[in-house]
């Protein structure tokens, strides 16, 4: 599997991951729709077009979304029991159609679990950026990971 054992993900890791992605109008149009979402802000250009940005702003959930989502290749993949949660979520910039985002993960905590000996519990940092550096998304989560698997 391509994600980290529980033992190789050590406080002070630093994960920048690869591709990016260009975030298109149908991403934002998804999203919104299957999380009936009726917000116009995200959906209708000429309510968005007098509104601060002056353009559509993209789901906040899809940011979020893909910022994790992008992390997972590196991180997670094939050896996380599960996702425990989010403990905090920011968005201190604007993402719109046509921008490009990239990830980087830290790990910001780790221990073993108390009950269960094949796993420990694993906290990131995610952090997403648009084209111009600037950070879009901030997010810190802890996940269950399973240790690696004794021969």
């Amino acid at each position: 599997m391509a994600g980290k054992y529980y033992e190789e993900l050590e406080v002070g890791s630093t994960f920048e991951h690869e591709p990016g992605r260009t975030v298109t109008e149908t991403d934002n149009l998804l999203i919104t729709s299957l999380t009936l979402n009726p917000q116009p802000l995200h959906l209708d250009a000429e309510f968005a077009a007098k509104a601060l940005h002056g353009k559509i702003l993209v789901n906040s959930m899809f940011t979020l979304g893909l910022i994790v989502g992008l992390s997972v290749g590196d991180t997670t993949l094939g050896t996380t029991i599960g996702n425990l949660g989010f403990e905090k979520v920011e968005f201190p910039n604007p993402v719109f159609v046509g921008d490009t985002l990239r990830a980087r993960s830290s790990v910001v905590a780790a221990r073993e679990s108390k009950s269960k000996p094949d796993r420990g519990i694993v906290t990131f940092e995610h952090i997403g950026t648009n084209q111009r550096g600037e950070v879009v998304c901030r997010a810190v989560r802890p996940a269950m990971m399973l240790k690696r698997p004794v021969s």
